[in-house]
């Protein structure tokens, strides 16, 4: 059997507003609720499930996308369009820009809570 990654679980303050941001900013859909999660699943299928936790600080991950070039026109273009700030760096310091890593193109963004997303058309490491 191939190992998958199958679900990861999303620390959120508001799991229906994050995973609403999130979906909506990748052209996604947001799933039923589950349990105590609010589920978006990526087209690989993977879920990224929401879940407001127990009231303590929340830690920002870093959650990346690999997209086609035609729909990271698509996500910049709503990530411009809500007036997000958004970056070509993980840092912060390059900001409105975005990178082009390995050939392909790059940006990364805040969510509500602060985690790290990221959308990518080349996967690191594969060249120019």
């Amino acid at each position: 059997m191939t190992i998958e990654l199958n679900h990861t679980i999303v620390a959120a303050t508001d799991k229906k507003a994050s995973a609403q941001f999130l979906a909506d900013i990748l052209g996604l859909e947001v799933s039923p609720q589950y349990g105590p999660f609010i589920p978006v699943t990526i087209p690989n299928g993977v879920t990224l499930d929401y879940y407001e936790g127990d009231g303590g600080p929340l830690v920002p991950q870093h959650y990346a996308f690999l997209v086609s070039e035609g729909e990271f026109d698509a996500i910049f273009g709503r990530i411009k369009e809500r007036g997000l700030t958004y970056w070509a760096d993980p840092y912060h310091k390059q900001e409105n820009q975005i990178n082009t890593n390995d050939g392909g193109r790059g940006v990364y963004w805040d969510d509500p809570d602060g985690h790290k997303l990221e959308i990518i058309t080349r996967e690191y490491g594969s060249g120019a």
